[in-house]
């Protein structure tokens, strides 16, 4: 019997000095822990799909008509006055059209800067491209409610609120697509 308990206190005494490794380390959140942003510095799949289209038309019809006549009245003096008829007539019409579309569909990763009180996560991102000489950035802000983030750690950016999305371009075909001196000259005269 103290042989059994000799072996049982030597098993308790050599297994309080050893120490167990954690297969997952300490800034993991675990197996099976939802991998979804919830923390500053944490980052998030933006997938912007942004469409705007607007259509406007606007007519206008004028039209003005004015006759008038008087005969020679009665008097001597209001006999001096010949008769007296004209017309005249004013018409005119205008109609316009303008219809304009945009679609910018892209990905980016975006990352928490700041988790507010309701739980809602402020996301920012920047992205920068240069290819051929041609410049391209954008840049992205909002909040994102993290019930709005997939599974697969995305969200639509029609699901950010407050989203401010800009994107920039500089280089040959970006200066190409910008307005000329003159053209803004006559603009500003006619």
């Amino acid at each position: 019997m103290t042989r059994v308990f000799l072996i049982t206190a030597l098993i308790i005494l050599i297994a309080g000095s050893l120490s167990a490794e954690s297969l997952w380390a300490p800034v993991c959140r675990g197996m099976f822990t939802d991998l979804r942003p919830s923390q500053v510095g944490d980052l998030v799949t933006i997938l912007i799909v942004e469409e705007s289209a607007s259509s406007q038309s606007a007519s206008a019809d004028f039209d003005k008509k004015l006759d008038h006549s008087n005969d020679a009245g009665a008097g001597p003096i209001m006999k001096l006055i010949p008769s007296l008829a004209y017309s005249a007539g004013q018409s005119s019409a205008s109609s316009g059209k303008t219809t304009i579309a945009n679609k910018f569909v892209t990905t980016l990763t975006a990352r928490v800067t700041k988790v507010l009180p309701s739980g809602s996560l402020e996301v920012s991102a920047e992205r920068s491209i240069n290819l051929n000489g041609e410049k391209q950035g954008i840049i992205l802000t909002g909040l994102v409610r993290p019930q709005d983030i997939s599974p697969d750690n995305a969200v639509l950016s029609t699901r950010i609120a407050d989203a401010k999305i800009e994107t920039i371009g500089k280089g040959p075909v970006g200066d190409r697509q910008r307005e000329g001196l003159i053209s803004k000259l006559l603009k500003f005269l006619f």
